[in-house]
């Protein structure tokens, strides 16, 4: 299975992860990955053994749906779960969000319960777009009519179908996301290539090189700014000032290489047309 690059996350963690398979049609064309239970309250001061927020975020970068599940009585957003949805930034379009367990309450005690969750939500997603949230009792136990009634029985059905529809779905929209995130390094790799170039031409030729090094990289936000202003770069694909602070810090960037400009030509033309002839050659899921 394509879990080698896991390795790096050491035997702490390899010894805790483990695969089953099991024979469904559905199965065949899909993996589902199920994270540990995130800690909350007490038990949050208790550290795992593993970078439980780089492994959510390696799988992140390669899955195509992430499913964040609640249920109504655990509505609470825990510090480790903040970090854990902080850690899927850049991949908003995949999160789904499941309530489940919904017919442990009543209809009326169901909308304040998700009125709280898009509440709760709301503060630690930081997107305009609202959720996709799926409601209902997810297991294959019959729905406890008693406390939802016939009205909530029926949507419960109905949001069942819903995500299992887009559970389906994902083997046909995989090209297409495979090919958006190609399409998404390969521009941040034009980006990368444009901050380097930069800071390499900051650089003096000769004397105080170490100290122009740390202005660069104490004032990387206002160097970003002039590179997106430079060449008129989308400030959505620039990378996170931070993370590229600390990683730039272990680098010297007297050494780093001049921008080459057929390279950018080169991935500018397979942006513009190469990708696009790509497309052409797969069916559209949507037809």
């Amino acid at each position: 299975m394509p879990f080698s690059g896991l390795t790096t996350f050491g035997t702490a963690f390899l010894s805790k992860f483990q695969c089953s398979q099991m024979p469904h049609p559905l199965l065949e064309h899909i993996t589902f990955v199920d994270t540990p239970g995130v800690l909350s309250g007490e038990k949050q001061r208790t550290q795992r053994s593993y970078d439980f927020t780089g492994v959510t975020s390696w799988f992140a970068a390669k899955c195509d749906l992430i499913l964040l599940l609640f249920d109504p009585h655990k509505l609470d957003v825990s510090d480790e779960f903040k970090r854990v949805i902080s850690s899927l930034r850049g991949h908003d379009d995949k999160i789904r969000v499941v309530l489940n367990k919904a017919d442990q309450i009543d209809t009326q005690q169901l909308m304040r319960v998700y009125g709280a969750l898009m509440w709760s939500l709301g503060k630690v997603i930081n997107t305009p777009e609202v959720m996709r949230v799926y409601i209902g009792s997810f297991n294959d136990k019959p729905v406890n009519e008693a406390a939802v009634g016939p009205i909530g029985k029926e949507l419960f059905e109905k949001e069942q179908e819903d995500l299992l529809a887009d559970l389906k779905d994902i083997p046909k929209k995989a090209c297409d996301r495979r090919i958006n995130e190609f399409v998404k390094r390969a521009r941040a790799a034009k980006i990368h290539a444009y901050i380097i170039s930069h800071l390499k031409k900051e650089m003096p030729s000769m004397m105080g090189k170490a100290k122009t090094q740390q202005r660069l990289i104490d004032n990387l936000e206002d160097e970003f700014g002039k590179v997106q202003r430079e060449f008129h770069l989308p400030v959505g694909d620039f990378p996170n000032v931070e993370h590229f602070r600390e990683v730039l810090s272990g680098y010297n960037i007297d050494k780093f290489e001049k921008l080459r400009p057929k390279m950018i030509q080169a991935v500018d033309d397979m942006l513009a047309y190469d990708i696009p002839e790509l497309l052409k050659n797969f069916r559209n899921p949507y037809d």
